[in-house]
């Protein structure tokens, strides 16, 4: 059964042809109730209606055509295990961050240096501690406040918005000070308890859980200016080949792996 259509416009990109994970995440994630899990098996198009469909599984689904996207379903996710730092702690982090020139994909709307403010995210997140190690084992954090687009009707930022806050500072966490490796994200778990006002000050803390082989573990919350939880996620990034993360189709893709 066909529940609705998904279009990824090209603002909301991560790779130069191809949706912003988290975002795209997120657009699955609103067929889904209460907090979800999405997995993303192929790039997710931009400008391109795709319809969602209730699978027999009871996952929901997202095709471009006969080519599945993604596939999503309901699950529980915890609050992470992170002591968030304050505003001014989380400004200080985010000077931190590897240099601009260290980043694969400048352009990416949540995290893309190239991004003018109000227009991307502009999340780079950074070690919290200034003596961190270079692997960044440790709690990064950036301050982030919601511009006015982001936001509905009522003044609060949609859920889209808050699955993609969460989903680059995990690519980050998974990295370290040298750059970002090469990996995309391939499932994304999010639940959200407050969606933040358009203006609100918020903290978004993120710490890496685990690697095996191809596959890193990161996870992240965002808060408010409080400590508060307003949200909070976990991530599963792959590891590919630089010409699939800018957008290539290479042989083996982490688009492919359930």
């Amino acid at each position: 059964m066909q529940l609705g259509t998904v279009v990824v416009a090209k603002r909301f990109l991560g790779p130069p042809n191809s949706g912003n994970g988290g975002y795209s995440c997120g657009r699955v994630a609103a067929f889904v109730e209460g907090d979800a899990e999405v997995t993303l098996r192929r790039p997710p198009p931009l400008d391109t209606p795709m319809s969602v469909v209730s699978a027999a599984d009871g996952n929901v689904e997202l095709y471009s055509g006969d080519e599945l996207i993604a596939y999503a379903h309901a699950t529980s996710v915890d609050t992470p295990d992170i002591a968030p730092p304050g505003f001014a702690e989380a400004e200080a982090a985010a000077t931190r961050t590897f240099h601009a020139e260290r980043h694969p994909l400048p352009t990416c709307f949540v995290c893309g240096p190239h991004r003018e403010p109000g227009d991307g995210l502009r999340i780079h997140v950074g070690p919290v501690d200034p003596d961190d190690d270079d692997n960044w084992s440790g709690v990064l954090a950036a301050p982030w406040i919601p511009h006015p687009s982001l936001a509905d009707e009522a003044g609060v930022v949609r859920p889209e918005f808050v699955w993609a806050a969460l989903d680059c500072p995990t690519a980050y966490a998974s990295s370290t000070a040298a750059g970002m490796r090469t990996i995309l994200l391939g499932r994304q778990a999010v639940r959200i308890v407050r969606r933040p006002a358009a203006g609100e000050r918020c903290v978004v803390a993120t710490r890496q859980t685990g690697h095996d082989g191809r596959k890193y573990f990161a996870e992240a919350g965002l808060y408010d200016e409080n400590g508060a939880v307003l949200a909070a996620g976990r991530a599963t990034w792959i590891e590919v080949s630089p010409e699939v993360q800018k957008g290539g189709r290479g042989k083996r893709s982490r688009f492919d792996e359930r």
